[in-house]
């Protein structure tokens, strides 16, 4: 089933932008209380709470935020050290700044409240770049393409929506584009709503939902490592990117997030990422496919 399944996504031409390098002993450290800027964003709407890339460097420490259940982008292992392909991304950043790192985890719903409330300096958690969300923040360039999928169980192989009965649900996360999507354009489904991936995934084990809507690369990882599951739907709405997010107005941490994307990229910095965190999951077959190495989207 695996090999079916990233034939038909690789059809699609689905394409990662990046991510991520190796950091020698990833720093923990708690979170630097180095002074917050409150600065006025670019279109003069409410104050926005940032520290500059001058000020994290004096810190000595930068706050990322990821997820820390769900793999193979954000996930604690069994010795509590935060894995995948976001968090590569993340240490190569530390490494590249010459800063320790303070993972912070978060949840879908609270990313941008953690970059609006300085708790964080960089959102690195899977996050899809929306014309609402970047009314709030601010976007690097972007290191995936996304859309978003359908994964269902094997006994009924959801194809498309309207197979979704009157009284059945659909497992979403809340604050996602699975959720905000279905929510506008499919009204009457209903969503059974959870904050974290590892809730809606018990859920979804547990016979909670007729099928569970997310990214794709999501839902095809978990048709891959767990029985009994299919992705009925692999593209779902439009075509999407997931880029790194800073707190508005935050320029000279965003300019210096663009420079190294690109700069890493010419060195075949992604490729290195996904055979190191993503070929287990999705196969060599379409590293070519994923993996684009000047930073840039095809």
């Amino acid at each position: 089933m695996k090999k079916n399944i990233f034939r038909t996504i690789g059809t699609l031409g689905l394409t990662a932008v990046t991510a991520l390098g190796l950091l020698s002993g990833c720093g923990s450290k708690s979170a630097d209380t180095a002074s917050a800027k409150a600065a006025d964003t670019k279109d003069g709407s409410a104050d926005a709470v940032y520290r500059t890339l001058d000020e994290i460097k004096e810190s000595g420490t930068i706050n990322i935020g990821v997820f820390s259940d769900k793999s193979p982008f954000g996930y604690v292992d069994e010795n509590g050290e935060y894995q995948g392909y976001d968090v590569y991304f993340a240490n190569k950043i530390g490494e590249d700044l010459g800063v320790d790192i303070n993972y912070v985890s978060t949840e879908a719903a609270s990313r941008i409240e953690y970059l609006q409330t300085g708790k964080v300096d960089i959102i690195l958690a899977n996050f899809t770049v929306t014309p609402e969300r970047a009314e709030e923040v601010d976007f690097a360039l972007p290191y995936m393409n996304v859309a978003l999928g359908v994964v269902s169980h094997d006994d009924k192989v959801i194809k498309d929506l309207s197979e979704i009965g009157a009284d059945e649900q659909v497992i979403v996360i809340s604050g996602t584009t699975a959720e905000t999507y279905l929510t506008k354009n499919y009204p009457d489904i209903k969503l059974q709503k959870f904050d974290t991936y590892a809730a809606a995934k018990s859920a979804f084990e547990n016979g909670t939902g007729v099928a569970w809507a997310n990214d794709n690369t999501e839902v095809i990882a978990f048709a891959a490592e767990n029985e009994g599951y299919t992705v009925g739907i692999d593209s779902l709405g439009s075509a999407d990117t997931i880029a790194p997010a800073v707190s508005k107005g935050n320029e000279t941490l965003l300019k210096w997030i663009n420079d190294e994307i690109v700069t890493i990229g010419k060195d075949n910095f992604f490729h290195k990422d996904y055979e190191e965190t993503l070929v287990d999951t999705y196969g060599t077959e379409f590293e070519e496919t994923l993996v684009v190495e000047s930073g840039e989207v095809k």
